[in-house]
């Protein structure tokens, strides 16, 4: 059975996390979504993977049903709050997407693997060559119109049109947090040597699944970091665990069973 469930931080932020499955589960799959997304973004996971896993989806602060506050947007703070979000579990497959992704990397490295059996990075720039190009002007066209710009973003997420429901809803939610503060998260400093540092440091098992732009940084990794297993979407967009669920989902049991 899908519900919610509200936890409140150690710096006073109450956050909203999607939970199905039962908790005596072997393995538990821990799914941060990536910049301004909610978790319902993961349904067709939560769908697939409850009904021999448990499965939680985290709204981190300031996305989907969690408090907005006015701080706490940055990787120190969100990977503290994937700590508390995952108090409750144990053997925890974490799965980060884009920006989550790099969060999931930051928990790891600031708090270690002992929750984790293993990790899972979706379609986000790990460090490895080659550099990703440029992201032009995404942040000025943000500051001057920022309807349009999220409602491009939005739907650059797939390869296959969303319902128009679905779309204004995801619209809406990603609308929830403040304009600097939206920005504050893409705008870290932190260089991307870190995040090298950070994977190749990991040392449970690692799956690195990507679209076509990242597919030159997961053949590096693989080769620079023995036992990365990676998996190319050559035909999904970078929401591709909603492009293609079922692929998605079928790697997600199959890299289980292997833990």
């Amino acid at each position: 059975m899908i519900q919610r469930r509200r936890f409140k931080t150690s710096d006073g932020v109450f956050l909203s996390v999607i939970e199905s499955g039962p908790r005596e589960a072997a393995l538990t799959f821990a799914l941060i979504p990536g910049w301004c997304m909610p978790g319902w973004l993961w349904q067709p996971q939560i769908d697939a993977l409850s009904a021999r896993h448990c499965v939680a989806a985290l709204d981190p602060r300031g996305q989907g049903e969690s408090d907005v506050p006015d701080h706490g947007y940055n990787f120190e703070r969100r990977a503290a709050d994937i700590r508390e979000f995952l108090r409750p579990y144990e053997n925890v497959v974490l799965v980060g997407w884009s920006l989550g992704a790099l969060e999931a990397l930051e928990y790891a490295h600031r708090f270690g693997e002992a929750k984790l059996a293993g990790m899972v990075l979706v379609d986000s720039s790990v460090g490895e060559l080659p550099v990703p190009p440029p992201e032009g002007h995404f942040l000025d066209d943000l500051r001057s119109d920022r309807e349009k710009e999220l409602r491009d973003f939005v739907r650059a997420m797939y390869a296959k049109p969303r319902p128009e429901p679905e779309s204004a809803r995801l619209l809406n939610d990603v609308k929830r947090m403040s304009l600097d503060n939206s920005i504050a998260l893409l705008s870290s400093g932190i260089p991307r040597e870190h995040w090298k540092e950070c994977a190749h440091a990991f040392k449970k098992p690692l799956l690195y699944v990507v679209t076509p732009q990242f597919e030159a940084q997961a053949r590096n990794l693989e080769k620079n970091r023995p036992g990365t297993q990676i998996e190319i979407f050559q035909d999904a967009g970078h929401a591709l665990f909603v492009d293609e669920p079922q692929r998605f989902n079928e790697l997600m049991v199959q890299f289980a069973a292997r833990l």
